[in-house]
């Protein structure tokens, strides 16, 4: 029976019930932290999945912490609360160049677009009346409440508000005085929009911190509609209403006419909040990795990842179009250069 015993533990061992002594599993541990916009985590979580199944077959054990914010307040996180992030994403890549380069990041790409829509439900009131001519007539309508998210700290939300300054252009009509100005403390001197740092509103319109707060009101019939992004409320299984190319800043061809209008948002700067001015522009998405990186090389083999062919597939299967080809500005790592068009500072 002895003779047995050494045996029998050679065979679990083969086996892999067991370990010889000293014997462990050689992966390197990992962590990655993510900040990013809201209308980006059921992509990057999805993705994050992937990176972690490639990474392991690299001989790595990554963890990863995705922290959802509206971009505004991902990109405040760094630069004015002094938090540590490996990779910040934002749905404005603006953001990025205005916040954060080049004192908290040394590069930005823009890598993916999107296009404003606004949702409802089945049972969202006058749903079936409205259309592409009549939806601010619908929204203006007594007993109708809708929703977007807060400028200052979302970019869908002060997009809402440019969407709805150049619905004025297209419809030759007050669309921005009758939502947004009888109903807020929002106000607009000739097509620049000022948002207070406090908005109130009087109960017609809803505010939240970031866009996909409000799905769960609009499907609990909390509110009848809302402005979100066409990505979002195709992976939520949403009703939306296409708006005008003119409006939806979608169209990369219409730069000229979405840089008519512009928003003006409160920041911090150098401890002190002041205010910004963000001009309408097509929807492009950004990421970068902070100066502050704990990971720097982790973060990188990130980039690398999101920016190739797998990235691609994993948003385009969640309804969101990357760009025909990434674009970079500043100081672009070597192993990125083949992924993106180099564009400058």
């Amino acid at each position: 029976m002895k003779r047995l015993v050494p045996v029998l533990i050679l065979l679990l061992i083969l086996c892999g019930c067991i370990q010889p002594h000293g014997v462990h599993d050689k992966s390197k541990k990992s962590s990655l932290t993510i900040f990013c916009a809201g209308s980006l985590s059921i992509p990057l979580n999805d993705l994050n999945e992937e990176f972690r199944s490639y990474m392991k077959s690299a001989g790595y054990d990554v963890d990863i912490k995705i922290e959802p914010s509206g971009s505004v307040m991902a990109v405040r996180k760094i630069t004015d609360l002094g938090r540590r992030a490996d990779v910040v994403a934002v749905a404005d890549y603006t953001l990025l160049k205005d916040f954060m380069y080049p004192d908290f990041a040394n590069f930005y790409i823009a890598f993916a677009r999107n296009e404003l829509v606004l949702c409802y439900t089945d049972n969202s009131r006058y749903c079936e009346e409205i259309n592409v001519e009549n939806w601010f007539e619908i929204l203006n309508r007594d007993g109708v409440r809708f929703g977007f998210s807060n400028p200052n700290i979302d970019p869908c939300g002060y997009r809402s508000l440019m969407a709805m300054k150049l619905a004025d252009m297209k419809y030759g009509k007050h669309v921005f005085r009758n939502l947004i100005e009888n109903n807020t403390n929002i106000r607009c001197e000739g097509n620049r929009i000022i948002a207070p740092r406090n908005i109130r509103t009087d109960g017609k319109i809803v505010i939240r911190d970031k866009s996909v707060d409000l799905i769960s009101l609009l499907e609990g019939n909390c509110i009848d509609y809302s402005f979100e992004y066409r990505s979002v409320a195709m992976q939520h299984g949403l009703r939306f209403l296409e708006l005008p190319d003119e409006i939806n800043l979608g169209n990369e061809s219409l730069g000229d006419l979405y840089g008519k209008v512009s928003v003006v948002i409160w920041k911090m700067r150098d401890g002190k909040i002041v205010q910004s001015e963000i001009r309408g522009k097509p929807i492009v998405y950004g990421v970068t990795i902070p100066r502050n990186s704990e990971n720097p090389e982790i973060a990188l083999k990130y980039l690398i990842f999101l920016l190739g062919d797998k990235g691609r597939d994993v948003f385009e299967r969640n309804h969101q179009e990357f760009l025909r080809q990434p674009l970079g500005f500043g100081k672009i790592p070597d192993d990125l250069k083949d992924l993106v068009k180099i564009c400058g500072g």
